[in-house]
């Protein structure tokens, strides 16, 4: 049956804050149950049911990142604890009990003695429930925490008896320990002189704050401190305000508040059990009562929906209209002021009030705002209970909006072209920042950039007048790439034409094609040409030129090569004595032939050379030694590229040497 848990500590919001180098001692544990908890691997199991049964809950904050190790030592024999450790970074406290991300490991082990986590200890997953007493790994594996984290441990009880233990971080390699050390920060006088409120530079332990307020003294003989209470300490351990109760009301004065070793032997300590220095001092100004006025005013950031005043005195939050009526604005164009409300926490009492507009300001002026007295009938008040002055002012200033929209001018080149980036710099913008598709910037209002390459380029600006920023893109397509390009026909039989097709990239405005038979063509995709044949083969420059729409010209030129005979035959005879003249054995002419295969065998059958490239010719040659003189076999197959039939030939050629 569920018992609430009730006594500080026991809950995720009320967490024992720790250092890790000291050994925290917990003498007893209340016994209470409240929340089912998540235990990856092993809630669901059927196994066992997990809980916060009997808990302590412990925060801390990892100042260097590293291995965690820690060890849970019970006081008493055959006690059972178990725990699971938690990154809370940012979140509620009260997420262990829903969000399962959180959870970093832990260690659910049913036997007795000491548990923890050690470099030693079980990896992950996690130990789920064991027999009790059993020989399931009490450690787990040190995990590694991360500086500027924080973390949550729970330490979880299941022995129902008030037996307590010790706690202790030691043998990883993170740092827990804050190393900012404890100091005085100021103090504030209250609108009598009865009350003062002094300000800590961290959390310190409300158990080292002396109740009689001893540990602080006041230069003044018409008073002394009869009190001392750490604010928050009724539902935490540490605190970092102090609010001290004077035996008489002070007159308005400079005083100077001094830290002393109190009736308990110590200054206030850190969670590390590091004192404040003895010594350390702070001045405080009792004030007449007069009007609290308007301090300051929060400069504006961009486009405004927002205003943020800052109050010397603490104003009392039941004094603010809700509505804004406290509060009227003038200035060279409407703004209307639809809400306020306060930083109030807590106390009641706001040293800021946020003024909600209708609409962002977002044209450049000066303004007034104006206190006044609103709907609910009075000014605002502050903490001593005076109202502002009707109808005193601030004033302050808003910038423009700004727009990085550009301009660019395109200047063609045939090798490069030229951008010229235009910004028109309205609205006070001061600041350009222009980032471009090679990475290289520049920080000019209009820069200038010269691409020697084509195609899409992006660009990037960011402007500032120096409260506003805008950014913007745009995507520029240098167009005017030029490249000449054709497909031939890579031979020409006697009889036979040649083809040609234009391949050419860019925008293309003319053609002209040089065939190298004394012809000429202005089409993008010429007639098919002729060539005379000759004795012996030869081959005949194509030329190509293109000009694209800035006057830009390129140029390709490719050779066509033009036989003297395209009849597939084979020798009857060769002589490879290597002076040149039928030194090899080959199928002559195959240009118009596909899938190849040329074979010679000797006389008893041998293949002696194989090619499936009709240009690949037989030397004469096997295994490195010249073959004899005699007829050898050979074997011809390919297919005709115009009748696309299969043919087979077989004759003898004689080998002469």
């Amino acid at each position: 049956m569920a018992q609430p848990c009730t006594t500080l500590g026991q809950t995720p919001e009320t967490a024992f804050p720790v250092c890790g180098t000291t050994t925290f001692t917990q003498p007893g544990v209340p016994l209470c149950n409240t929340n089912n908890l998540f235990v990856p691997g092993c809630s669901g199991t059927g196994n066992a049911d997990y809980e916060n049964k009997n808990p302590f809950w412990y925060k801390f904050t990892c100042y260097q990142s590293g291995t965690l190790s820690f060890t849970i030592n019970p006081v008493g024999e055959k006690e059972d604890y178990d725990w699971q450790l938690y990154d809370i970074t940012g979140l509620s406290p009260t997420e262990v009990f829903t969000n399962q991300s959180i959870i970093v490991t832990g260690n659910w082990s049913g036997g007795w003695g000491p548990t923890g986590a050690s470099s030693s200890g079980k990896p992950p997953p996690i130990q789920c429930a064991s027999e009790e007493g059993g020989s399931a790994p009490r450690f787990a594996l040190s995990p590694n925490i991360i500086q500027g984290h924080e973390y949550i441990l729970l330490v979880s009880h299941f022995t129902d008896n008030e037996s307590g233990y010790n706690l202790s971080f030691i043998g990883g390699t993170a740092v827990i320990t804050d190393p900012l050390e404890p100091h005085f920060l100021n103090a504030r006088a209250a609108c009598d002189g009865t009350v003062m409120y002094v300000k800590l530079n961290k959390k310190m332990k409300c158990s080292s704050l002396a109740a009689d307020g001893s540990d602080f003294t006041i230069n003044s003989t018409v008073t002394s401190i009869i009190s001392a209470v750490g604010v928050g300490c009724s539902a935490g351990f540490d605190t970092d305000s102090v609010v001290l109760t004077l035996s008489n009301p002070l007159p308005p004065g400079n005083y100077l508040v001094t830290i002393k070793n109190g009736g308990d032997g110590n200054t206030m300590t850190d969670n590390c059990d590091r004192n404040i220095p003895v010594g350390e001092n702070g001045s405080v100004t009792v004030f007449p009562l007069f009007p609290t006025p308007v301090d300051s005013i929060t400069k504006p950031n961009c486009s405004p929906q927002t205003l943020e005043l800052v109050f010397r005195k603490p104003i009392q939050c039941s004094s603010i209209a809700a509505n804004g009526s406290d509060f009227g604005i003038a200035g060279p164009y409407p703004v209307t002021i639809t809400g306020a409300s306060g930083n109030c926490g807590t106390t009641g009492l706001t040293n800021v009030i946020l003024l909600q507009l209708a609409a962002p300001m977002q044209v450049a002026g000066t303004f007034t705002i104006t206190l006044k007295v609103g709907t609910d009938g009075t000014t605002i008040i502050d903490e001593c209970d005076q109202p502002s002055v009707d109808g005193s002012t601030i004033t302050f200033s808003v910038s423009d909006t700004v727009s990085a929209d550009f301009q660019y001018n395109l200047l063609y080149g045939c090798k490069a072209d030229t951008v010229n980036y235009l910004h028109d710099g309205r609205n006070g913008v001061n600041s350009w920042l222009w980032t471009f598709d090679n990475g290289q910037t520049s920080t000019l209002q209009n820069p200038q950039r010269i691409y020697k390459t084509f195609g899409l380029k992006q660009a990037r600006l960011i402007v500032s007048n120096g409260v506003c920023r805008d950014s913007s893109r745009q995507e520029i397509n240098l167009d005017n790439y030029l490249e000449a390009a054709f497909e031939l026909t890579p031979f020409v039989c006697p009889q036979d034409l040649a083809s040609f097709k234009d391949q050419s990239i860019g925008n293309i405005q003319s053609w002209l094609w040089d065939f190298g038979n004394g012809n000429t063509s202005t089409q993008q995709d010429p007639a098919a040409q002729s060539y005379l044949p000759r004795i012996v083969k030869y081959i005949v420059p194509v030329k190509l030129s293109v000009t694209n729409n800035i006057g830009c010209t390129d140029t390709l030129t490719k050779n066509l090569l033009v036989v003297d005979n395209c009849f597939i035959a084979v020798p009857s005879a060769f002589t490879p004595n290597g002076d040149g003249l039928n030194d090899f054995l080959y199928p002559l002419n195959a240009y118009k032939s596909k899938d190849l295969t040329f074979s010679v065998y000797n006389r008893f059958g041998q293949r002696l050379f194989v090619s499936n490239d009709w240009t690949n010719k037989w030397d004469g040659r096997f295994k490195g030694q010249g073959a004899d003189p005699g007829t050898y076999v050979w074997v011809l197959t390919y297919t005709n590229m115009e009748t696309n039939k299969r043919i087979e030939q077989k004759g003898t050629a004689v080998l002469i040497r």
